[in-house]
């Protein structure tokens, strides 16, 4: 064989064989590569995997929130309302990141030591501050989350900062100024929502006492139907409120904002496992069933009492059900889960009644919904809450154990005084530097175009102009003219 001929001959057998020999090589090395990037400090791949998407999804909820509350203004107030909830992902966002998760979270004392002591009981420390020492390739030194990331769990937490004060909006949409409201709510996640949060997940008195909340009812749900309460009482009603209809102007968004915020609650509540896992299954299933009790109870309640059911009810009865069982999800089982949805919903749909025969201007029912169906969870979590769901938690009455109701009566109260107190405190404080609502003119122009300068539908959306004043540049213009 001529020296050409062995040489071809040898390219032709490198390009047969090669790609088997790196295969080969790839499957050999396979295992080495794979122990390289495994974590050996306790992080478990798949309690990440989950935490991140529950962060996604619970991140959806806010602009579901956006869309559920749209719909419920009328249409010259769209823009504003769901910028009101559109701007927490950005202003929370980064408050959270520079501070919020730091005042919440952060405990100098180690998990192995006793809690609820002290300073630490009531408030974090600073050692959190811009993420100083939050690690992205290890868990939390305090041992909230030992499975996952520190900075997995940092960002799962930002999200519920993100949703609670947007709740607040529902009660003061169609007459505050943007500006008034942007700042309360810096202000009011920084001092009211990250010391409820210490208090009640990040080793403060609350959790030190047993106060059971699994996923927020006190501190979201019941903190942000309080301080909605006394927004609305201080910023006074809209001005036209008792004179004109104020009906949904899109039932649709309604609908859509109710699917996506069912569809976030469950990694709302089954996130609030911090793993995968039985636990995060069980409050998953629970979630799901109690908004079905809720949502169905509402729906009878309506064909019984007034004839006929309807799609805002319907929508209203799912949201108290989720609202229910949000601090007991993690501590039912499924027919205590049916009790708390269908219980909790029978109390809002007759408070949400009530609310309205007194006249009072919470403008799209976060209290009713939101603070009174907080506060019936939460009670009803000391009735219903087992040992066998959850070790880590405690026996309710049906357990055998009814001083847990009194236990969760403390957490409410707690709740109830230091939300509204500080609420009161922060829009008496702003109110010394600006108005708190907008002008009387600007109310019946509406403030998609007075506080943002846009519009939602524009020419062609029947009666999308009826409130613009004459005059106005944004008004339409005859044809010809």
């Amino acid at each position: 064989m001529s020296e050409k001929s062995f040489t071809i001959a040898i390219i032709a057998l490198w390009v047969l064989i090669g790609p088997l020999t790196d295969n080969a090589l790839a499957q050999e090395a396979a295992p080495a590569a794979a122990a390289a990037v495994l974590p050996s400090n306790g992080i478990d791949n798949g309690d990440t995997a989950w935490m991140l998407i529950s962060s996604a999804l619970v991140l959806l909820m806010t602009p579901g929130l956006a869309f559920f509350y749209g719909g419920l203004v009328r249409s010259r107030n769209v823009l504003n309302t769901m910028m009101m909830s559109l701007v927490m992902m950005g202003l929370i966002g980064v408050t959270w990141t520079l501070w919020g998760y730091s005042l919440a979270f952060d405990v100098s004392t180690p998990a192995s030591e006793g809690f609820g002591k002290g300073l630490e009981s009531f408030i974090g420390g600073f050692d959190w501050m811009f993420l100083n020492n939050v690690a992205a390739d290890k868990p939390d030194p305090i041992g909230y989350a030992p499975t996952i990331p520190h900075q997995v769990f940092m960002v799962y937490q930002m999200m519920f900062a993100i949703i609670t004060p947007a709740l607040i909006s529902g009660a003061i949409v169609e007459r505050v100024t943007f500006k008034t409201y942007f700042w309360f709510v810096l202000l009011w996640s920084t001092f009211v929502y990250s010391p409820l949060a210490h208090w009640v997940w990040g080793r403060g008195w609350l959790g030190a006492i047993g106060a059971l909340d699994f996923a927020g009812g006190t501190v979201v749900h019941i903190s942000s139907g309080v301080s909605a309460v006394v927004a609305a009482w201080m910023i006074g009603p809209r001005k036209d409120y008792l004179n004109k209809p104020h009906t949904p102007h899109n039932v649709p968004y309604v609908l859509l904002g109710i699917g996506l915020l069912w569809f976030g609650w469950f990694g709302f509540n089954g996130g609030s496992a911090l793993a995968s896992g039985s636990l995060a299954t069980v409050a998953f299933v629970t979630t799901m069933i109690a908004t079905a009790a809720g949502g169905l109870t509402w729906t009878i309640l309506e064909w019984v009492l007034r004839g006929k059911p309807t799609a805002v009810g319907i929508a209203s009865g799912f949201l108290a059900g989720l609202v229910g069982i949000t601090p007991a999800a993690g501590f039912v089982l499924p027919i205590g889960a049916i009790m708390i949805g269908s219980i909790t919903s029978v109390c809002c749909f007759f408070a949400v009644s009530f609310r309205a025969k007194l006249g009072f201007d919470d403008s799209l029912d976060t209290f009713p919904i939101h603070g009174l169906g907080g506060t019936v969870g939460a009670i009803l979590t000391g009735v219903f809450a087992t040992k066998a769901v959850n070790a880590a938690g405690n026996d309710g009455l049906f357990a055998g154990n009814p001083g847990q109701i009194v236990t969760q009566f403390v957490g409410v109260l707690a709740t109830y005084v230091f939300a509204a107190v500080g609420t009161f405190v922060i829009l008496k404080f702003l109110g010394q530097f600006m108005e708190l609502r907008v002008l009387s003119s600007a109310e019946d122009q509406g403030l998609d175009i007075g506080q943002h300068g846009e519009e939602a539908y524009g020419e062609d959306f029947a009666g999308g102009f009826s409130s613009l004043e004459s005059g106005s540049p944004f008004a339409p213009k005859k044809v010809g003219s």
